[in-house]
């Protein structure tokens, strides 16, 4: 893979901007962590070269200065909502996030639950929390907000949450997601922070949209794709354009509620640190880029993916025609066609030849492999197989799994477990292919090609069962799939 990005120059700078920020502010910063802390790909896709985990790694120099606190939405506890990646509620993914932090040496203060009015599923969290050792404050709903300043910066607003004891000069501020609270909590902590005469300030981390780099920039239009279900629109800084006579990249929701900050910050502190949104932030990732074509090209594939990604969701009736729409322009402003993603066309012209569906994928070298349906694997299955041969050198005649192992799995599947497909899926092929390994060296040979998957960008011509797709996901694979059932059912 081609690099576009510097990570070690940037986790440099990084932490080395964030304690410039922390000194500016008496030594006591809360510092709003947007995005993902670890397992941030959308950044490592679109980013050629930054690590997944580049975040977490920068926040581990400033382990000694850094304290986290997790805030969790009460109404997203409550309403069991799940991480789309991860496939884990909200509240799972806290305990997952201290285990993490405290892993790598990370200080996990406390959790804060945000938006209560009583919701029993907060309290049950809570509960649960507490026997864990966790310390858990809560924070309150408060009518108006974010437009009723008076009555937010009060004794009857942020006054009534709970202030969250902290012990370092960083306080991280992180989510399982958005729409948690973290922007209120870190404001609720300055109120409190200043009622008991204590200088402290806030700063905002988000690595998209990069506000250093053009608007209509491909990685900027990701970002856009990415959070096109939100209804996220990059834009111009005005604010930043006024102060500075310079041109920046926001996006609407910080600009639309700047001038809210402002006020709130006039009450709590009598001034307002900052002249823009911009200000605000501490992101240091558009410095970083060093090859801008390498970044814009994983940019566009990246666009053409959610574009698949938000074609599956409506004809899924989980997603909106509006997303779709926004993200069909936004191909456009980034001069982008599906095509551009190799293994499209590849896997359409076998299933056009075959009549049944098929898969492609693209190995590290740039080759292509395809996979087609047989009377015993699904094209996805193939498609892993002839990938895994392709990259062990193993002649694709041999067969790594024999026939005579894969139709007792199609009996069991069909006779005893009450399938209608007697087709291995990608999970039932890599067990039979391990089982093979103990007696057959190719089959070992294949196997530990595993690894080299990760990252290969693939293709198939109908949607994929759940368990292909997060089998694949597992393995690494970028997956996209045609916007189309393998069979049109009334009930799946």
């Amino acid at each position: 893979m081609k690099i576009g990005f510097d990570n070690e120059k940037y986790l440099k700078m990084q932490s080395g901007h964030i304690r410039e920020r922390i000194s500016q502010f008496g030594n006591k910063l809360y510092l709003e962590f947007g995005g993902k802390l670890f397992d941030d790909f959308h950044a490592s896709r679109v980013l050629p070269g930054f690590e997944p985990d580049s975040k977490l790694r920068m926040l581990m120099q400033l382990s000694d200065q850094a304290e986290i606190v997790i805030v969790i939405s009460a109404a997203d506890i409550d309403k069991n909502k799940v991480r789309g990646d991860l496939g884990i509620t909200y509240d799972m993914d806290v305990l997952r996030l201290i285990d993490g932090f405290t892993e790598r040496g990370l200080y996990v203060g406390s959790v804060c639950i945000t938006q209560y009015i009583g919701q029993e599923g907060a309290d049950l969290f809570k509960n649960h929390l507490e026997k864990l050792g966790i310390r858990v404050y809560m924070h309150y709903t408060i009518p108006g907000y974010p437009s009723n300043t008076s009555l937010i910066v009060s004794d009857e607003g942020y006054g009534k949450n709970d202030y969250i004891e902290t012990s370092r000069p960083l306080v991280v501020i992180t989510a399982p997601g958005p729409g948690s609270g973290k922007m209120a909590t870190c404001l609720s902590q300055l109120y409190h922070e200043y009622k008991r005469g204590i200088n402290a300030g806030y700063a905002k981390f988000e690595t998209f949209p990069i506000w250093n780099i053009p608007l209509k920039h491909p990685v900027n239009l990701a970002y856009e794709a990415a959070t096109a279900d939100l209804n996220d629109v990059n834009m111009i800084d005005p604010f930043h354009l006024e102060a500075y006579g310079e041109t920046t990249v926001n996006y609407n929701r910080d600009v639309e509620i700047f001038p809210v900050l402002q006020a709130m910050f006039e009450k709590i502190i009598g001034k307002c640190p900052y002249k823009s949104p911009t200000d605000m932030g501490v992101n240091m990732a558009g410095n970083c880029i060093i090859d801008d074509e390498v970044c814009m090209e994983a940019s566009r594939q990246e666009i053409i993916r959610r574009y698949y990604k938000s074609m599956n969701a409506l004809v899924s009736a989980s997603g909106k025609e509006e997303e779709v729409f926004k993200i069909e322009l936004l191909l456009k402003q980034a001069h982008a066609v599906v095509e551009d993603r190799r293994v499209v066309p590849v896997s359409l012209e076998i299933e056009a030849k075959t009549g049944a569906p098929a898969a492609a994928l693209e190995l590290p070298d740039g080759k292509i492999v395809h996979g087609k349906t047989t009377d015993l694997l699904g094209a996805s299955s193939a498609l892993l197989l002839n990938a895994l041969k392709e990259l062990a050198g193993i002649d694709h005649k041999h067969h790594v799994i024999s026939p005579d192992a894969i139709r007792p799995i199609q009996e069991l599947k069909t006779k005893y477990l009450g399938s209608k497909n007697p087709r291995l899926h990608t999970d039932e092929t890599l067990i039979a292919l391990s089982v093979s390994a103990a007696s057959n060296n190719e089959a070992r040979l294949a196997l530990e090609q595993l690894l080299n998957l990760k990252g290969c960008q693939a293709h198939t011509s109908v949607m994929l069962s759940s368990t292909d797709i997060w089998e694949l996901r597992k393995l690494g694979i970028e997956l996209t799939c045609e916007p189309k059932f393998e069979k049109q059912k009334i009930y799946k």
